[in-house]
């Protein structure tokens, strides 16, 4: 039988089916307050581990949590992300991993998220343009400073991530993967390896048509929906791989939450592992 839980960095429990709030809208109004009920109606259903990040937003979205859940229940993990700033003339969006950027993306993260230790913090990417030990050594300092409790990484290569092992401990991965798009397959399998979680974000994509219809009808012989089949793979592909599928729907969260009930035979899993090479 599949788990349902993991211990990222061996000791914090979690369930696996996470909630991703990237999706969440945040402006004031109706919709904010449909993105409150959102993000309660997942605690209610048993979800202890919701991901946000400063670039949603630039920190919007590291708010939602806090307002709709605090003070949070026993147990709830809410992980975000620093690493991504507005900067140069334009004001665009880059990679930022200087050391001061990345602290003070750690202090609001503190006080919108209303904690003294943020439990898990990602960095979002790896700047090229700052020194890799850099990055790492501020992360590090803030750990020991007991400002966050473990260390994880965002949309890295296996190669940067062994890099990244010989300076920190990485607690965890979050790559983009899914049924259709396996690009970081070796990064998972390092994660399995060294007992990492990997986190994979959009978790559910839909490639071909005929990719999609394969999965249609395996929905359909496990009495399931298509989007249930493709998060019910992600949990049997690995006891390590913690899907945070995100929606702005109550039905749509409610579904995918289901998921982890859906058994699949290995003839379905066979069936959906050769899909990779169609998407």
């Amino acid at each position: 039988m599949t788990s349902t839980e993991f211990r990222i960095g061996g000791d914090l429990k979690v369930r696996r089916l996470g909630f991703g709030a990237m999706h969440l809208p945040t402006e004031p109004g109706p919709v904010r307050e449909a993105s409150v009920a959102v993000a309660r109606r997942a605690v209610e259903l048993g979800v202890d581990l919701i991901d946000t990040a400063y670039l949603y937003g630039g920190g919007a979205n590291e708010e939602l949590p806090a307002e709709a859940l605090h003070p949070y229940p026993d147990g709830l993990l809410v992980t975000t992300k620093v690493g991504v700033a507005r900067s140069g003339p334009s004001d665009e969006w880059r990679l930022d991993g200087r050391p001061a950027v990345l602290r003070a993306q750690v202090e609001q993260a503190l006080r919108r998220l209303r904690v003294e230790r943020i439990e898990l913090l990602q960095l979002h990417r790896i700047d090229p343009r700052t020194p890799l030990a850099d990055q790492l050594g501020t992360l590090r300092d803030l750990r020991t400073e007991g400002k966050i409790g473990r260390i994880g990484l965002s949309e890295v290569t296996a190669d940067e991530l062994a890099r990244v092992r010989e300076i920190v401990d990485v607690a965890s991965v979050q790559n983009r993967y899914n049924l259709l798009d396996r690009e970081h397959e070796p990064v998972l399998a390092a994660c399995e390896a060294a007992g990492i979680a990997f986190l994979p974000w959009r978790p559910v994509a839909w490639g071909e048509s005929g990719a999609r219809a394969e999965v249609a009808a395996v929905a359909a012989e496990v009495d399931a929906t298509p989007t249930q089949v493709a998060l019910a793979w992600l949990l049997a592909r690995s006891p390590v791989v913690l899907p945070i599928p995100g929606t702005a729907r109550i039905d749509h969260l409610e579904e995918n939450l289901a998921a982890e009930g859906v058994r699949l035979a290995s003839a379905h899993r066979d069936r959906l592992d050769r899909l990779s090479g169609s998407a």
